[in-house]
């Protein structure tokens, strides 16, 4: 796991933008409150990176894009962190939603330090093409938006500092746009210049905070949960492509996913991870109920995931893992397999 959230403020020259946007007409904190179209539409990010490179030169047009990237890269992870738990009928209109942009996902591993690393990779690579069409091939990658979005959205699913640093790029010359992405702590006490240069544009606290109030200014009023779920039935969590069920045995969960499976907003779900946190699988009843709940969900034609195994339930559990399963260590490394699996499934690869 990342470590947590820094305390300490970090050395330079770290700061907002927002001065220097606001010159050019752009609010650094109004664009969480409009659909951010330049994730999105090539042509109009090809024009972002054009106007900043114009008009702030190349170090603060950078900084500028990572952290408009990281706020709605956090933003959304944290819409679907908090507003995604509840049952799924409680959901805002504006709902939880996954990352916005295409991520493929590798299984965290041990960074340089021996500590957490990911590496992933952006399949689209609709920033690097809007480099090159606003800017020509660079000499050194360029899809500082898409590492801003992906540092927020991981920092957000992990709650910590999380940094992605793209190592390669087709803007570049690169046949694709791959990133790795370090906690904060990793980057700065690492060989890696680039990536200590990167945090300085980063500054975490500041972006949180600014998120924070957005997400506090826009919360939907406190609604009623529906009467379709019964006071004891587990609560799950629905955003996307990814349903998270909490194991409470396999009465209340096959009723969670039967009634989950009723609702138009679930229609797109393929990843089910079973959270067994608090549970204790016995080889026994326990064992059986899971067994139910597991062939409910590939029944339902979804991929099954289990994650928080105690230390008592982990033989059990072994002895499921050949004919079912993907276990994941903890819940957030789980949310992000889930959505590695999903984009696989749409891609059909």
């Amino acid at each position: 796991m990342p470590s947590s959230k820094s305390e300490n403020p970090r050395k330079g020259g770290i700061r907002l933008l927002s001065q220097e946007l606001a010159a050019l007409g752009m609010d650094l904190h109004a664009t969480l409150r409009e659909e951010p179209r330049f994730l999105m539409d090539p042509r109009l990010l090809a024009a972002l990176h054009q106007e900043l490179h114009n008009q702030l030169g190349r170090l603060e047009a950078d900084a500028a894009l990572l952290q408009m990237g990281f706020l709605h890269g956090l933003r959304d992870a944290l819409l679907m962190v908090h507003r995604g738990f509840g049952p799924l009928a409680t959901r805002g209109p504006d709902g939880p939603v996954g990352s916005r942009l295409p991520l493929r996902l590798a299984r965290p591993t041990a960074g340089p330090s021996g500590q957490f690393a990911l590496r992933g990779s952006w399949p689209e690579v609709m920033e690097a093409e809007a480099v090159i069409t606003s800017r020509g091939l660079l000499a050194e990658p360029a899809c500082v938006l898409s590492a801003g979005f992906t540092s927020g959205w991981l920092s957000g699913i992990y709650d910590a500092d999380i940094l992605a640093l793209e190592t390669g790029c087709k803007a570049s010359g690169a046949g694709k746009c791959d990133f790795l992405a370090l906690d904060a702590a990793q980057w700065e006490s690492g060989e890696d210049v680039t990536g200590r240069e990167a945090l300085l544009a980063l500054p975490f606290q500041p972006l949180r905070d600014v998120v924070l109030r957005h997400l506090e200014e826009e919360a939907p009023p406190p609604t009623e949960a529906s009467h379709d779920f019964e006071s004891g039935a587990p609560v799950v969590h629905v955003w996307g492509p990814v349903m998270v069920i909490p194991f409470s045995g396999a009465e209340e969960s096959l009723l969670a996913l039967d009634l989950i499976g009723r609702d138009p907003g679930a229609r797109d779900v393929c990843v089910v991870v079973v959270d067994l946190s608090g549970a204790i699988i016995d080889e026994g009843f326990g064992a059986a109920a899971l067994e139910q709940v597991l062939d409910a969900v590939e029944g339902w034609g979804a991929e099954p995931i289990l994650t928080g195994i105690s230390p008592l339930s982990e033989r059990v559990v072994a002895g499921l893992e050949a004919s079912h399963l993907v276990v994941s260590k903890d819940l957030p490394e789980a949310i992000a397999l889930g959505f590695q699996v999903a984009e696989l499934q749409r891609r059909g690869t």
